[in-house]
């Protein structure tokens, strides 16, 4: 397993690190950064199981890090990473908890308190790869199935047939997923995560909640605060780009 630390006092986070080592031998750090924007950027990286984030950072906060890093995670990319809060305010735990955390340790962080936060990582790791192990192996012993060329999604009291050749992008909508089309919205009764593996190759993901028809992509363009945007052949509304899937637009 491998880590992030995210903290923007320096002798904090070294004695964070050094901590760990003895209470996680086996864990490696994989980046040590001092504010919530490069935590982002090194989880979109990095792809950590683990982000130590302290909460106070100039700019961006721990929390509005955490917020971020599981918006943008991507969904291909594995399990989120388990988030631990370490700070030395004890107000925001409600908060912390409310973003997932799986843990919150209080500055100065105390020995037998960072190994309890280890053994929970890794009852919770070892939970994840059993998991894993037993979805890899119902995944070999069942037929691979051809991409979805159409989906059969409700308007009001009416359930369509609608080709995939005719969708311009599809929109999670918490268990459900919208189908978009050139003339209105329906509901698929499937989760956009359950709904990506079955969708051709011209669908691309390109945030955490949405998935495009590359045909349907007319221009990508940066906004003024220079974040992707792509604008749609037949739709008037522009799609958000997260900065994981931006690179993928640079040529157009």
């Amino acid at each position: 397993m491998n880590a992030l630390i995210a903290d923007d006092e320096p002798l904090l986070a070294l004695s964070l690190k050094t901590a760990l080592a003895d209470a996680w031998p086996g864990l490696e750090i994989a980046a040590v950064v001092p504010n919530g924007l490069e935590a982002v950027q090194a989880a979109e990286r990095l792809r950590p199981d683990v982000a130590f984030l302290d909460i106070q950072m100039p700019g961006m906060t721990g929390l509005e890090a955490a917020e971020a890093i599981v918006e943008e995670w991507p969904a291909d990319a594995g399990a989120l990473p388990l988030i631990v809060f370490v700070t030395a305010y004890d107000q925001y735990a409600t908060k912390a908890f409310e973003v997932a955390a799986m843990d919150y340790v209080l500055k100065p962080v105390q020995v037998d308190r960072l190994k309890a936060t280890v053994e929970r990582l890794k009852a919770r790791q070892r939970s994840f790869e059993t998991l894993a192990r037993q979805l890899r192996s119902l995944g070999a012993l069942a037929p691979k199935a051809e991409p979805l060329a159409q989906v059969m999604a409700g308007s009001g009291n009416t359930v369509k047939v609608i080709p995939l050749d005719d969708v311009c992008y599809f929109q999670s909508a918490d268990k459900y997923t919208t189908v978009v089309t050139a003339e209105g919205e329906s509901l698929l009764r499937t989760a956009l995560k359950d709904l990506a593996p079955q969708l051709p190759q011209i669908f691309q993901q390109v945030h955490r909640g949405t998935i495009v028809n590359l045909k349907e992509v007319a221009a990508a363009v940066k906004d003024e605060a220079g974040r992707v945007v792509l604008r749609l052949r037949r739709r008037k509304e522009t799609l958000a780009v997260s900065r994981v899937y931006a690179d993928l637009f640079k040529a157009m």
